[in-house]
């Protein structure tokens, strides 16, 4: 990477060149799954000319009904400056509120969510000037949100997660963990720590071998986990078992190599500005048989083409991981996308992966998103099915070659809660479909397909691990709340686009200086 995925860019758009014209929202049926647009203004209408992606969702665990999705808003598509857009639901996702941005008028970025167990939501929001990132909370369901840290006091950088402990009997219960990528961060290190709640951030470290574009969990004993690659086919799984000690630096003791079965792919068909996929890592915490399993899924190129939905899993903490499997089970097409792919396991312990999808496109760019799950731990996956209609990911873009680099799902014991962006609107005056944020819940019930029917066993063996470290029929309609419905414009296909030349594996990375601050 030359650059930054986030970088300062035009100011903010003059007041009165974006919100004059609304149109009903988007309610874009398929089958039995609902898609539900969420950033809509105080009427519950579409804001025609503005964009919105890169969306994260949080769930109150205590009450389903009460659902907060962050994201990236820009005002109008004629400006890349971009905001910290929120909304909520109060009724399980089908009318949304959309309040504004954390912070009017500043520039904002790589939105994350999250919540613990009692129901208190968390946005990490990164301050784009400055690479640096700060925490806010939210004891209403997203409704309202007060900043924890101060501006910037949370270190971070590009790109930023973070995930928290939610085991009441863990030494390090209620402790948030942060990481980001080393080479464009605030100050220093990729990894810091919050013993309050986020009001104050420990100094940060650094990750051996420095994991970029990935996430992070916490086992039930409190264990610490992060998952990352180096931009090309190496990833890890990175653990800390002090983490959790508030008395003890954190550090890292354990760093083991994973085969995802291909290679991150930055500039895309599909993405052209953007990744096609990061690295998910998500813990089970079940209690069951298969409690404390850590999955690992990412979207990667196996030969340099398309990129396949892949999934590895280890049952000993950490130390080995599965054999790579494909979870999309089209035939093997490198010509096909299956991007963005995400997972989420289940208070149950079953597993949920969502994605967009171009298997069923001709000019192999129009997507879907495409739901499957796993109720074995991994070893066999549901048939996929497709949740979503079609829609040009091309379109709409806020003068950013991309619609994000992300989406997101959190689930529970009956199904999946997931936020992504889709193109279903149409703008007139641009002659285009704009990019939004939807809402859409997805469940082994509620598809085409209710019984998982078991696909091959992926074989399982030793990853060898590093030296410790010491340290149905598409219908898409456009409604207002309460209003007749009003069919949507058919989306356009788009003109064929020169597929990027595929991304080599980079050489190794001497981390520079951080960014002076301004």
């Amino acid at each position: 990477m030359t650059e930054p995925l986030e970088k300062p860019g035009m100011p903010p758009a003059p007041v009165g060149t974006y919100r004059l014209e609304t149109s009903p929202r988007m309610i874009s049926t398929y089958g039995y799954f609902v898609s539900y647009q969420v950033n809509v203004d105080a009427n519950g209408m579409n804001i025609v000319g503005d964009a919105a992606n890169e969306p994260s969702i949080s769930v109150d665990p205590t009450n389903g009904n009460k659902i907060a999705i962050g994201w990236r808003q820009f005002d109008t598509w004629t400006s890349n400056f971009r905001q910290s857009g929120y909304g909520y639901t109060t009724d399980a996702g089908v009318t949304w509120h959309f309040p504004g941005d954390l912070q009017p008028g500043v520039f904002r970025s790589d939105p994350v969510t999250n919540s613990d167990e009692t129901g208190n939501f968390f946005y990490l929001s990164l301050l784009v000037n400055t690479f640096c990132g700060d925490i806010w909370r939210s004891t209403n369901g997203g409704q309202t949100w007060t900043e924890r840290s101060p501006d910037g006091a949370a270190h971070s950088g590009d790109k930023e997660w973070f995930n928290l402990d939610r085991t009441p009997t863990s030494m390090g219960h209620g402790f948030q963990y942060q990481f980001w990528t080393g080479f464009f961060a605030c100050d220093s290190g990729e990894f810091s720590r919050s013993t309050d709640g986020g009001a104050t951030w420990q100094t940060p470290v650094n990750i051996p071998n420095g994991p970029v574009w990935g996430t992070l969990d916490v086992a039930s004993n409190g264990y610490l986990y992060i998952g990352g690659g180096d931009e090309g086919s190496s990833f890890w799984c990175v653990r800390s078992t002090n983490a959790r000690d508030p008395n003890q630096t954190p550090s890292f003791d354990q760093v083991t190599t994973v085969n995802m079965g291909g290679s991150t792919v930055y500039g895309g068909t599909v993405n052209p500005g953007g990744l096609a996929g990061q690295m998910f890592l998500a813990v089970d915490r079940s209690g069951g048989p298969t409690n404390n399993n850590i999955y690992m899924v990412s979207s990667v190129s196996p030969s340099g083409g398309g990129t396949d939905v892949m999934f590895v899993r280890s049952t000993d903490g950490g130390l080995t991981f599965s054999a790579p499997h494909r979870i999309n089970d089209d035939p093997v097409n490198t010509s096909k996308w299956h991007f963005f792919g995400t997972l989420a396991v289940a208070p149950n312990g079953r597993i949920d992966s969502v994605w967009l999808d171009t298997r069923n496109a001709a000019n192999n760019t129009d997507s879907q998103l495409f739901y499957s799950w796993s109720t074995d731990g991994g070893v066999t996956w549901a048939p996929n099915v497709a949740v979503s209609n079609s829609f040009d990911p091309l379109q709409g873009w806020p003068s950013q070659n991309k619609i994000g680099d992300y989406i997101t799902i959190v689930s529970d014991n009956t199904g999946g809660d997931v936020a992504y962006s889709a193109t279903f609107n149409f703008n007139p005056s641009r002659g285009q479909h704009e990019q939004d944020v939807y809402f859409v819940r997805v469940s082994p019930s509620g598809g085409a397909t209710p019984t998982p029917t078991p696909t091959a066993t992926p074989t399982v063996t030793a990853t060898p691990t590093a030296t410790a470290t010491a340290t149905a029929t598409a219908t898409s309609t456009a409604a207002a709340t309460a209003t007749p419905v009003v069919t949507a414009t058919p989306t356009a296909t788009p003109t064929p686009r020169v597929t990027p030349t595929p991304r080599s594996e980079p050489s190794p990375r001497v981390r520079p200086t951080p960014p002076p601050r301004p």
